[in-house]
């Protein structure tokens, strides 16, 4: 039985994973300018073009449906010449994968701030030590019943509805996977707070604030978004631009602009 579910969820993944068309106005970062950028421990977001990201896109509520690690160049001698992140991948599983599968998708780096550099590789090692692990396939059925049509899933349930997993240590997706190797070095991503009156009895009055850790499965990319915790880098604003020395067309409005270039 767990082979044919297994079977089953491969298919499902393969087919969900297809890439569709999505219609945007702004252009992708080179993939030369990420790596520009990027430094190990980097989470890179991806706003994917497929069904199944789509169901996560709706689901958060937000622009990114995955998510990779950034390991620079750990991966020497160990995975294909290039490769440099770690990602979940519904079909292949836990996988180191080079810049080049990002091509043509809207990207942004998310960095942890004041990362350790001894932390910052044990969380680069957390995931490595990972790659071969398989996706949670129960999550692929799960986000498959909200596709097609995107069916009205109150706010508050959403995030639940991207955990319904296996709970299986050796299965995971991307945002878990992510987010274990930070909780691993205890870096906060978005921890629920409490407040209480401080023990300290020196500061009657003062009010103390303890983290609590969220579980890994209720994860999703744009966490790392909209986390305090990470920084955002655009790779544009990394260089020192000129805003002066950037060419504008001042054709006339009529115009159309397809795929970025200029017809009459």
């Amino acid at each position: 039985m767990g082979f044919l579910f297994d079977r089953m969820g491969r298919w499902l993944g393969r087919a969900l994973t297809r890439p569709i068309h999505v219609h945007t106005l702004s252009q992708p970062t080179p993939a030369e300018e990420l790596l520009v950028c990027l430094r190990p421990g980097d989470v890179l977001l991806v706003e994917g073009h497929s069904r199944v990201s789509t169901a996560i896109k709706y689901l958060t509520q937000s622009t990114w449906s995955h998510a990779a690690l950034y390991v620079g160049d750990a991966l020497s001698g160990r995975a294909p010449r290039g490769h440099c992140f770690v990602e979940a991948d519904i079909v292949a599983g836990v996988r180191s994968v080079g810049v080049e599968e990002f091509a043509g998708l809207h990207t942004r780096i998310c960095r942890p701030s004041g990362l350790m550099e001894e932390d910052c590789r044990r969380v680069v090692t957390y995931a490595i030590e990972r790659i071969g692990h398989q996706y949670d396939l129960r999550n692929v059925f799960d986000l498959a019943r909200y596709l097609l049509p995107t069916p009205p899933v109150p706010q508050r349930f959403r995030r639940r509805m991207l955990a319904l997993g296996s709970g299986d240590p050796t299965r995971a997706i991307c945002s878990t996977l992510i987010a274990q190797a930070f909780q691993s070095v205890r870096y906060p991503i978005l921890p629920i707070v409490t407040r209480r009156a401080s023990r300290d009895p020196a500061c009657l009055g003062c009010v103390e604030e303890l983290l609590h850790v969220r579980h890994h499965s209720l994860f999703a990319p744009r966490d790392f978004d909209v986390s305090p915790y990470f920084a955002v880098i655009k790779p544009a604003l990394a260089r020192d631009l000129d805003y002066r020395s950037l060419r504008w067309d001042d054709a006339p409005t009529g115009e159309k602009i397809t795929n970025g270039l200029a017809q009459a």
